[in-house]
């Protein structure tokens, strides 16, 4: 059986696990060793702010199985809430710490999403950076509910131990927690713009918007998030607003 779950720490009312990138990746190794159904959340201060407003995505992320601190300014934050979370743990960089791992171990790896045939490209990239890593599948798809049935399909014949998605938050989180009771994969997390960067579709951000959980730097209208985010947190901290949970 998994470990005890790691410390939770609550950053604007939204639940975030207090674990460094090894611990993440240890408890993925436990969910394997468990069998059944996992998922893991890789949480920024856009998914925060998206939580706060959409009570579906906020349940997710409260029954997710792992959910990582992707952002320094979820660190930042925690400082000023007495919320204190010890690493920033990229999902991206998860991923690739998963992809090693499963090369080592034999897992088995299907990578779900992204435009067609850049799935394909990730899969060659990992393949390259850890030799004998068995990847069972790769399929564009979308997180359309028509597609679903063709999708599970394709999963279910792959029988993959780790399931990576990227259609984009919160679309790929709530599709992995609507269908993980069916498929039952041990371990399935969203990895938002994985692909592409692995592919070389599209260049990594700058560190200071990694940092801050803000992956690709086109993406401006997601980033005027960011300074509501500092915004609440001030408020939440000196304010009348207390821990500042407010959802829906």
């Amino acid at each position: 059986m998994p470990r005890a779950e790691p410390p939770v720490r609550r950053i604007l009312g939204v639940r975030v696990h207090d674990v460094t990138m090894a611990e993440a990746l240890e408890r993925v190794a436990a969910f394997l060793a468990a069998g059944g159904p996992h998922q893991i959340c890789t949480v920024n201060p856009e998914f925060v702010m998206h939580a706060r407003r959409d009570p579906a995505f906020f349940q997710v992320l409260e029954q997710a199985d792992l959910t990582v601190p992707d952002g320094g300014g979820l660190l930042g934050a925690g400082r000023v809430l007495g919320q204190p979370l010890r690493e920033r743990v990229p999902g991206v960089e998860l991923m690739e710490a998963i992809a090693a791992r499963a090369a080592q171990e034999g897992w088995r790896l299907f990578l779900l999403g992204a435009a067609p045939g850049v799935a394909e490209r990730a899969a060659e990239t990992l393949r390259r950076r850890y030799p004998g890593l068995p990847v069972v599948g790769t399929f564009a798809g979308s997180p359309r509910p028509e597609e679903a049935p063709a999708i599970l399909a394709r999963l279910r014949q792959a029988r993959p131990d780790v399931l990576f998605v990227a259609y984009g938050a919160p679309r790929q989180d709530l599709w992995i927690a609507r269908y993980q009771p069916d498929l039952q994969i041990p371990v399935a997390m969203g990895v938002g713009g994985a692909f592409d960067f692995l592919a070389g579709v599209v260049p990594r951000a700058p560190r200071w918007m990694r940092e801050a959980g803000l992956r690709q730097p086109w993406r401006w209208r997601r980033m005027r998030v960011l300074p509501r985010f500092v915004l609440d947190v001030l408020r939440a901290r000196y304010g009348r607003g207390g821990t500042g949970a407010r959802v829906g």
